[in-house]
């Protein structure tokens, strides 16, 4: 580490869950809450005013952008900065889709605080944070990769004009809001042309639609 600060931020979009989390860290000298915000649209809007971070502890489930979706656009855009996800959820999916974003780490926000200090330093230290159980699933999945996407991969798909350039905005990381300006529609339209692209790509959130979108070189 560079200095004997580690500037952190926190997203989530649980006001109570930041506090907590902010309470945890205060703890330590050496770590300072640079910012907080309740969503990844917020945090990236953040960062190009100011990139001077060691760390973020993401929360993965968010309206908007999704924690793995911000993950993804950290690690391209700021690749010096830490990305440590932070969440309830310890589902396979999540922990595959986090390691395909380019995450440093995964824990559970359940830890202790001293915990979450040795996360935060081991990550920065070359390391990856993980709950014993994290680690167990990621090394399970890590030894059998292929049993993601297989059926998804395999099936043919049909995405409208429209659908296509909703899919290729939401890939760059617009908001709804954003998306239903620029094509001249309402954000509930923007809304029902997602659910329609989830249903017919047989996936659950954005970041795993616009992933299968390009293996399929659809956008």
């Amino acid at each position: 580490m560079k200095s004997n600060t580690i500037n952190i931020a926190l997203v989530d979009d649980n006001t109570f869950m930041l506090r907590s989390v902010e309470e945890k860290l205060s703890l330590f000298e050496d770590v300072v809450v640079k910012t907080s915000n309740e969503g990844g649209s917020a945090l990236l809007e953040q960062l190009e005013d100011d990139a001077i971070y060691d760390l973020i502890l993401m929360d993965i489930e968010m309206p908007g952008l999704s924690g793995i979706e911000t993950t993804a656009i950290v690690k391209q855009k700021y690749p010096h900065i830490k990305v440590v996800m932070f969440t309830v959820f310890d589902n396979d999916e999540n922990i595959f889709k986090a390691i395909q974003a380019g995450a440093d780490g995964y824990l559970l926000k359940d830890v202790n605080p001293e915990v979450l200090y040795k996360g935060i330093n081991d990550t920065l230290n070359g390391g990856a944070a993980m709950n014993p159980s994290i680690a167990m699933k990621a090394l399970k999945l890590l030894r059998n990769p292929q049993v993601n996407f297989s059926k998804k991969e395999k099936c043919e798909i049909s995405l409208t004009s429209r659908e296509i350039t909703v899919l290729e905005q939401l890939g760059s990381g617009l908001s709804y809001t954003k998306i239903a300006e620029n094509l001249i529609i309402s954000p509930s339209t923007v809304r029902k042309h997602i659910e329609n692209i989830y249903r017919k790509l047989q996936v659950h959130n954005k970041l795993e639609a616009v992933d299968l979108a390009r293996r399929q070189n659809l956008i």
